[in-house]
């Protein structure tokens, strides 16, 4: 394989982009043990293998519906052009998803059924992101899918499996991850709208009618800032109410990534080829801005155990 091929595989993988299922895993972890002192680190264990499994499905299959639309045409590191049978890569997909959804039934027959519920809820919103009849990311519809997805089901369900005392008749936690959730998962929800940047012209070409295909991408740099604000205020609204810790402020560790992404998008939304990695940028933001507030959590763990 040529250096070419194999930085093309690296970017098909898109292994930095794990870090949104990693996210609420191990937030709603800390959190946990924040409250309790402890969490069932086995559900932890097995609950990230299949979080991961399951990103695989949902972004395998998102190269899958895309090669149909043709809108990936000229994407050289899409999975689809690069390995070409489609038959074999289908199956992988959902060999992918099958195993993820056995762990999560696992945990969930152990500790709480409404975990499997919730996380089939996950990839239910992630297939009719891109899969056929719905398509509903042709609609601009991808960014609130994915908030919900990441936010409170992916964060309900985590919060259910790691709480040390969740049995069959524990209740969802709506509220819990409803507020430790919000931020992180419009932090995720961010990267998908940075993705849009550079493929205005594809996605118009296709029919995709992504928000920034709607608003254009000068609107598009203004809302940056304006979402990243929103992030912050909704995670330091919780320590001002005493529900997470102070040290859960370690999350402006993000605020140098925030400041570049910003930045690039101001002078460049234009400009396909310079900011065609934003969405890597956003990224690190979000992980970053996630593991600030992991650190809070576990700081304040080990001071007070």
């Amino acid at each position: 394989m040529n250096l070419r091929k194999k930085q093309l595989w690296w970017q098909a993988l898109k292994w930095p982009l794990y870090s949104v299922a990693i996210m609420p895993i191990f937030i709603s972890a800390a959190f946990n043990l924040y409250l309790f002192n402890t969490i069932r680190f086995g559900n932890l264990f097995y609950f990230t293998i299949a979080s991961i499994l399951i990103l695989f499905w949902e972004n395998l299959t998102n190269d899958l519906f895309d090669s149909e639309t043709g809108i990936d045409e000229f994407k050289f590191h899409s999975v689809v052009n690069l390995f070409k049978n489609k038959k074999v890569l289908n199956l992988i997909a959902y060999f992918s998803l099958f195993i993820g959804l056995i762990l999560i039934s696992i945990i969930s027959l152990s500790t709480n059924i409404n975990i499997l519920f919730l996380i089939l809820g996950c990839c239910f919103l992630g297939y009719i992101y891109q899969g056929p009849p719905f398509r509903l990311g042709y609609y601009g519809l991808g960014e609130p899918l994915c908030w919900i997805a990441f936010g409170p089901l992916a964060h309900s369900a985590a919060l259910l499996a790691f709480n040390p005392h969740t049995n069959n008749l524990s209740k969802i936690p709506w509220k819990e991850s409803l507020l430790i959730g919000s931020g992180p998962a419009l932090a995720t929800t961010l990267i998908l709208f940075c993705s849009h940047f550079h493929q205005i012209n594809q996605d118009k070409r296709h029919g995709k009618r992504s928000p920034l295909v709607i608003i254009g991408t000068k609107i598009g740099a203004f809302c940056i800032p304006l979402i990243i604000s929103l992030i912050y205020i909704l995670e330091l609204s919780l320590i001002l109410k005493g529900f997470i810790p102070n040290y859960c402020l370690l999350y402006f560790i993000s605020l140098p990534c925030a400041f570049k992404l910003i930045k690039l998008l101001k002078n460049f939304h234009n400009k396909p080829d310079i900011i065609k990695n934003c969405k890597f940028i956003a990224v690190k933001f979000q992980t970053l801005n996630g593991t600030g507030l992991i650190l809070g959590f576990s700081i304040y763990y080990l001071i007070n155990k």
